[in-house]
């Protein structure tokens, strides 16, 4: 007799996936003089909202050791944008507000999607109506429950302008645009203190996501974050090069003294608490509950004390104005158009590096 053995179906796409480290951006002919000639300020508008906003599109992450109050007062200086972190309580969110000026246009407001999250959001937005943005955040955006939400919050708030992530594929931008969102968060596991990679093979190498993703969002008049992956000022150089319209940044903005985290001293130097929001650090320096169903999906580091963020801040503007002058941008719109990237297998000269640490 013969056995009905059905064959292995497994499904592997084929198509080499990139990261920040596996590419440059080749330089080309230039005609700007000056890196002071190049304007990295943005004007955007949005597929559902008629609010226009300009700045430089940077974006302080949600994480509560990033997305605070002191952070978004230095970052609105540069007319950059801040996701407060969803812990602040009302009581606080009256504060900042009532003692920052002109900050709303500045900030956007970090909500999940469960039941007391989402009511949370409609008792701020009905004491703060002068919030333009909306940051519904989860680490799974693939959820149908996902999708849900930024329905319904955009049937609730039809000015606001709405980010919602995270995802990393085309299919799931168009899904995002087409249910209200107006900017996808692209990235899964890319993040410096995020280990959802590890624990669940999940993930997609950030600069692909970026570009690919990119390209979904044109055809669907939207817009994308490139959230994180960044090490250094070239990977936000790379990320805007790749498509992405705005850049959120994590680790690159925490660690200094208007960030989150526990302070603490070793051996006579300072150091600052940075930890993955799915870490269990963060679950019980936030009481949230954590249910024996759910693994660990981020880590906590001590970062050296960076200092004041103004200095960090001026060095990644910096870099991007210095990128565009090798390529010939004088806009980060055109850094886009300008950009070929080509396949490396180092990135920097590193004797220095290993002869410290032998």
């Amino acid at each position: 007799a013969c056995l009905n053995i059905k064959k292995n179906s497994m499904r592997i796409e084929n198509g080499i996936k990139i990261g920040f480290n596996d590419v440059m951006i080749k330089p080309k002919k230039s005609y700007i003089k000056s890196r002071s000639e190049v304007k990295l300020a943005r004007t955007f508008n949005f597929l559902h909202s008629n609010f226009e906003w300009k700045g430089i599109p940077i974006i302080a992450s949600n994480m509560d050791t990033v997305g605070t109050f002191e952070t978004a007062k230095e970052l609105a200086k540069y007319n950059m944008l801040t996701v407060l972190h969803k812990y602040y309580s009302i009581e606080q969110l009256e504060n900042f507000f009532n003692t920052s000026n002109n900050i709303m246009n500045s900030v956007a407001i970090c909500t999940g999607i469960i039941d007391a999250d989402l009511e949370k959001l409609h008792k701020i937005l009905s004491l703060f109506e002068g919030i333009k943005f909306i940051c519904i955040d989860i680490a799974n955006g693939y959820l149908e429950s996902f999708y849900e939400a930024i329905k319904k919050i955009r049937e609730s708030y039809p000015d606001k302008i709405i980010m919602a992530g995270n995802v990393v594929t085309p299919e799931a931008v168009e899904e995002a645009l087409q249910s209200g969102a107006d900017i996808v968060k692209i990235g899964i596991g890319s993040g410096s203190v995020c280990t959802t990679r590890l624990k669940t093979g999940i993930g997609y190498p950030q600069l692909s996501a970026v570009s690919e993703c990119a390209d979904a969002a044109r055809i669907n008049k939207g817009l994308i974050i490139s959230d994180g992956g960044c090490k250094v000022p070239g990977d936000i150089a790379k990320a805007f090069g790749a498509g992405a319209d705005f850049v959120m940044l994590g680790g690159m903005l925490a660690g200094h003294h208007e960030s989150g985290g526990l302070t603490v001293e070793e051996n006579g130097v300072l150091y600052k608490k940075f930890y993955g929001m799915s870490s269990f650090y963060s679950m019980k320096n936030q009481n949230v509950e954590i249910h024996n169903y759910k693994t660990e999906e981020g880590k906590v580091v001590n970062l050296e004390h960076k200092g004041m963020i103004s200095t960090t801040l001026q060095n990644i503007m910096g870099g991007l104005r210095s990128c565009c002058t090798y390529v010939g941008a004088r806009t980060l719109e055109e850094l886009h158009e300008n950009t070929t990237f080509i396949r490396v297998t180092e990135q920097e000269n590193q004797v220095y590096n290993l002869l410290e640490s032998s």
